[in-house]
């Protein structure tokens, strides 16, 4: 399991536009990278959503966005275009990348038990560390709770 202070794991996909993307690309900039369930599904968009609303504020304090799903390369196009997102989203169709970060794992609804994503952010220092991880994710506003605890360790 991933903690605090550990390296993130780097990890190389694809984005929403087709172009390879990883980890690497991100060195000396903080990145708030962020895994989903589901495109286009309701807590996912209000996520989304919430972080598109607040790029310009987490920009101004020096953070990149980048968003993991299982979904395809074309259901990431389309869930960009639906909602004007404007961040980077990685279609991790492999599960590849969910699982390197220990967020791929065994769920239960309803009283079945399946495999998914573990809605989970990490915050990753420009040094490629992980100094904050937010495991209870409030959908609708996760752009100002990640604010809040910057403003709060800054």
């Amino acid at each position: 399991m991933i903690k605090i202070g550990d390296k993130a794991p780097q990890f190389e996909g694809v984005t929403q536009s087709g172009e390879k993307v990883s980890l690497a690309d991100f060195a000396g900039r903080k990145v708030i990278l962020y895994f989903y369930p589901k495109d286009n599904t309701s807590g996912c968009t209000l996520e989304a959503k919430s972080l598109r609303d607040g790029k310009e504020a987490l920009k101004a304090e020096g953070f990149e966005i980048v968003g993991v799903s299982p979904d395809s390369v074309k259901s990431h196009q389309n869930f960009c275009a639906k909602h004007e997102l404007n961040f980077t989203l990685v279609a991790d169709t492999e599960k590849e990348i969910a699982q390197a970060y220990g967020v791929w794992a065994e769920k239960k609804m309803y009283g079945r038990s399946y495999m998914g994503i573990v809605r989970t952010t990490f915050i990753i220092d420009e040094q490629g560390t992980i100094v904050h991880i937010f495991d209870k994710v409030r959908t609708a506003d996760h752009w100002e709770q990640i604010n809040q605890w910057w403003q709060s360790v800054k």
